[in-house]
This record gives C-alpha cells, structure tokens and sequence, in this order.
C-alpha cells in the first residue's frame, strides 16, 4: 500500500514538473514571438552553409557541396536564399578557364546565426529546467 502511493506521488510529481516545464516553453515562444526563430536558417542545409562560413573565412562551391554531402543543386538554391536575405556573400572568378564560386558570411549572417543559437538555447534551458 505504501509503494502503490509513493508511486502515485512520484507520477504527480512528474506531471507537475512536465507541465511547468510546457508552460516555460509557452512562455518563451510568447516572449520571443513566432517570428524570432529565424526560418531560413533554420532549414537543414541552410543551416549548414552559415554553420561552415561561421567557421570558415570562405568556402568554395565544390567544399560546400562535399562538406554537407549533397548535391550542386541543394547548395546553389540554398545559398542563393542566403545570398537574398544577405547572410552570405557570392564571389565569382576563374581560376585559369576553371569557374570557382566562393562563399563568405556576412555581419547580418553572423548575427542572425547568434541570435538563432540563442533562440534554440533558450528552449533547451526551458524545457531542461527542473
């Protein structure tokens, strides 16, 4: 009898837990707004190129596309996205008749990459909370 009500207690106490971390987490998306996690970085292969240009002074197109294993098209419709919201810069050159495209972030990249790591921080604060 007494192990069947430590049981039900320790449930409750799970439950009251889950539901306050839920409520952090509500509070937060209230708080920061639907808006603040930024969607175009949050895509996969986004993510990556300003991840790799976060690291990097500049990639070429060929270190893009071997870095995230994916194809010519993946990384030159992504980077032309990044490349519209200004998150990256696009340089084109020859070297000798070979074509060579390099990548490089920029300041509003570098922030928006901090500010969407902070975003993403923060939830995990939230719903790892005790």
């Amino acid at each position: 009898m007494v192990v069947k009500q430590q049981l039900i207690s320790q449930e409750r106490q799970r439950r009251t837990r889950r539901a306050r971390e839920l409520t952090q987490v509500r509070g937060l998306a209230q708080k920061t707004g639907p808006t603040a996690l930024d969607r175009l970085i949050h895509e996969r292969i986004r993510l990556g190129i300003v991840s790799a240009l976060a690291v990097n002074a500049s990639l070429s197109f060929n270190d893009l596309k071997k870095l995230l294993n994916t194809t010519d098209g993946n990384v030159s419709v992504h980077a032309r996205k990044l490349e519209e919201a200004q998150y990256i810069t696009c340089t084109k050159s020859f070297d000798g008749r070979i074509p060579r495209t390099e990548y490089r972030l920029t300041a509003a990249g570098r922030r928006a990459l901090e500010g969407y790591l902070d975003h993403m921080e923060a939830l995990i604060q939230a719903v790892r909370a005790p």
